[in-house]
């Protein structure tokens, strides 16, 4: 078995990556603390319950920047002695909870929406928001589809799941912005009697973001449970692995994913005739090409075994 983390390249680009998840995440944040703010005071004057509702959700984006600088900070630590794949799976909790707070936030809200429109239902009014209010939601949903945009495109970049789902954090925020700027835009315009616009929108507006919550704990639990990456990579690994000269057969791969790094073990046969230096020097050269397409960070694992003979393993000088 060759040493899974010889050649490993220094950890510059791993500091690269750092600095980009951090610097993403605090401009969200002051995003996110500006919104706060705003919608808080403007949900006063302006009389919104809705806009209110929708600050506390810009305050939860707030809370979970800060779950992703201390979790990646963690998920960045070098490989020590009891933790020999290093410490990604931080990131993978980061997302986790991420999620289950963007679950919550979306249940939340779902009942609010709920209880208002059942108040509706019997007869109960609801305030008449002010303009500041509507305002206020307009602005939101410009800044948080901002936030969205240049957090995704970091998380893509850097190939954090963590960010990524931040991202979509704000994207959730964007979506419930224009579910009170829908429901305080109709009590505005339209009049009393249609207040009922912005429970019902916010009910729409929390389904979507459960529905996210859900697809990003899967993700979480997928890697937890140690799945398989997709089938696509695993070809591409078969691919890249069989290209090596000598090569004569894969078999037993195995791949899972550690926070944004893969790791992989596999089989390969080769010839028994040749020295033990020219086999090291193929899997070299597999691990090489392997990190070069997958990151520096993969952790990769090959037991070299020589090509069987009428389908038994046979000393070079019987095999002639």
């Amino acid at each position: 078995m060759t040493d899974m983390t010889s050649e490993k390249p220094a950890d510059s680009a791993e500091l690269v990556r750092r600095r980009k998840i951090y610097r993403v995440t605090l401009m969200g944040s002051l995003v996110n603390v500006a919104l706060v703010i705003f919608k808080f005071v403007a949900g006063v004057l302006g009389h919104s319950t809705a806009l209110i509702a929708d600050a506390v959700h810009s305050l939860s984006d707030f809370l979970t920047d800060i779950v992703v600088v201390v979790f990646v900070k963690i998920a960045g630590k070098p490989e020590d002695k009891d933790h020999h794949y290093g410490h990604g799976k931080y990131e993978t909790l980061a997302t986790a909870i991420i999620g289950a707070s963007l679950l919550g936030v979306g249940v939340a809200i779902c009942y609010s929406g709920a209880c208002k429109i059942y108040q509706c239902i019997a007869g109960e009014g609801i305030p008449r928001p002010g303009f500041i209010a509507f305002a206020a939601a307009i602005v939101s949903i410009v800044l948080k589809e901002w936030a969205y945009r240049f957090t995704v495109k970091t998380g893509r970049e850097t190939g954090s799941q963590a960010v990524v789902a931040n991202a979509w954090h704000h994207r959730s925020d964007a979506l419930s912005s224009i579910g009170t700027a829908v429901g305080v835009g109709g009590a505005l315009f339209l009049g009393a009697k249609w207040t009922v616009l912005d429970p019902i929108a916010a009910v729409i507006v929390s389904l979507f973001i459960v529905a996210t919550a859900l697809n990003l704990l899967k993700q979480t639990m997928d890697e937890l449970m140690e799945r398989s990456l997709p089938e696509d990579i695993e070809n591409e690994i078969l691919s890249i692995a069989g290209a090596e000269p000598e090569v004569s057969e894969i078999h037993h791969l195995r791949t899972r994913r550690i926070g944004n790094n893969i790791a992989m073990t596999m089989h390969l046969r080769l010839p028994g005739d040749i020295t033990l230096y020219h086999a090291h020097e193929h899997a070299s050269n597999i691990e090489r090409r392997l990190r070069e397409r997958f990151g520096s960070g993969t952790y990769i694992g090959l037991h070299l075994e020589p090509t069987k003979v009428n389908g038994k393993y046979m000393e070079p000088q019987q095999s002639k």
